[in-house]
């Protein structure tokens, strides 16, 4: 039969035995966690990369849109001046310069470059100030 230090040392070692595999079971998780975080943490680099690129792309395509209507504006004023005649002492109700066409119809240059069209009754005999 088995005495009572025989059942105490066989309690421990069991116990120590199970306290040692819960020991590697939770070691084992560790790795797991940290590289999940390792990748995790790798994941939200390339998405803030990825959306400050994509921030610095609208910007540029925001300014390239800005630089292209005002070139736009300036060519149409300029070609406008040239092949179309000044309509003296009127502006647009934008403040912009009133041109007469070939066809005698009034129109002014917009912020965006186009050509846009109006009445004697729209013009201002006033500038904006």
């Amino acid at each position: 039969m088995l005495t009572d230090t025989t059942m105490k040392n066989s309690i421990k070692i069991c116990l120590l035995s199970a306290v040692m595999f819960a020991a590697t079971q939770t070691f084992a998780q560790e790795h797991k966690t940290v590289g999940k975080k390792i990748g995790n943490a790798a994941k939200d680099v390339g998405h803030t990369t990825g959306a400050a690129a994509k921030d610095v792309g609208h910007a540029t395509g925001a300014a390239a849109k800005d630089v292209g209507h005002k070139t736009s504006e300036v060519a149409s004023k300029g070609a406008a001046a040239v092949t179309d005649k000044r309509y003296d002492g009127h502006w647009s109700t934008t403040g912009e310069n009133v041109y007469i066409d070939e066809h005698n119809k009034y129109f002014y240059v917009d912020k965006k470059g186009h050509r846009r069209f109006i009445t004697k009754a729209q013009m201002r005999t006033r500038p904006i100030k």
